[in-house]
């Protein structure tokens, strides 16, 4: 294998370890993990149920993949010399680099099977927690080598900062007073397992009329009130109407599918088009999530062949 040398950068730094990780990780498009393998249906039924329940893997594949990761970081001889790459679990992010190299690069791993209805990683943490720059997330797409059976095989990977997740994030959905990204309380006193930096959504709930008196508190911020801001004096406005007017915490809140980042919409984008097995992913996905049995048997016999 050719590994992506860290001797191309003039200088040794966080942000060339990241390049260098990034390079390498794109190498893992089209790897497949053996530790796993789903056997062959022996009939059409069988594969019709397969094809209807695979998915279900992708909690368990998703952390296989975030823990083999970090051991093929460490194949490439590139790294050692400054530091090695190590899981946390848990912790954020997955997998950071220790060794002299400050301040300290990390990847945040997610996983994600094209044929489940969405990415379902999610991704809370503060854009205050990425003012150095220093952590990547790494979004892996991967499916069975024959679509409802085989070992998981990676698709596709795309790499992206995580300053630019979580602004996206916080773009999308703050909209005060309708919406509200809430930043966590200062923790910076706390040992490191207790320390937060994790935001919250909170939603809207009460009356018209409520409403009405809310959105003139936020008028009353002036101009930039709609604007976004992890500030403690704008964080402070937004606690003050959350203790006036009721909201609910959004459940849904920050999945990586719904932030409208757009590399990753992109990336999303190229993964539902790339042809396997004679389908495209997105037509897979819209054939094994049919109530059509017969849908699903006619694209498995032609395109997989159990028989």
């Amino acid at each position: 294998m050719s590994w992506y040398s860290l001797e191309r950068s003039s200088t040794i730094d966080t942000a060339s370890i990241l390049q260098a990780a990034s390079k390498h990780l794109a190498g893992l498009s089209n790897h497949v993990f053996t530790m796993l393998d789903v056997a062959k249906p022996t009939s059409i039924d069988e594969a019709v149920h397969l094809a209807k329940t695979v998915s279900k893997l992708s909690p368990f594949v998703g952390n296989l993949i975030e823990y083999h990761t970090c051991g093929y970081l460490n194949e490439n001889p590139a790294f050692s010399p400054y530091g090695v790459w190590k899981r946390q679990d848990p912790g954020f992010p997955d997998t950071v680099f220790e060794g002299r190299i400050a301040p300290q690069p990390g990847l945040e791993i997610k996983a994600w099977m094209p044929l489940a209805t969405e990415i379902t990683g999610r991704f809370k943490d503060s854009q205050k927690a990425f003012s150095q720059d220093n952590t990547h997330v790494a979004v892996v797409a991967w499916l069975p080598a024959y679509v409802i059976f085989g070992k998981p095989q990676i698709i596709d990977v795309l790499i992206v900062t995580a300053r630019s997740v979580a602004k996206a994030r916080d773009d999308h959905y703050h909209n005060p007073p309708d919406y509200l990204v809430i930043e966590p309380q200062d923790t910076s006193s706390r040992t490191q397992n207790l320390q937060q930096t994790n935001t919250n959504g909170m939603k809207f709930q009460g009356t018209a009329k409520q409403f009405e008196a809310a959105k003139r508190v936020v008028e009353s911020w002036g101009p930039p009130a709609q604007q976004y801001s992890t500030s403690a004096t704008y964080q402070q406005r937004l606690r003050t109407l959350t203790a006036k007017f009721p909201y609910r915490g959004d459940t849904n809140y920050a999945k990586l599918d719904r932030i409208q980042h757009d590399e990753i919409e992109s990336f999303k984008e190229r993964v539902c088009a790339m042809r396997y097995h004679g389908q495209t992913i997105a037509e897979w996905s819209r054939i094994l999530a049919s109530e059509d049995n017969s849908l699903i048997q006619n694209a498995v016999d032609c395109h997989i062949q159990i028989k």
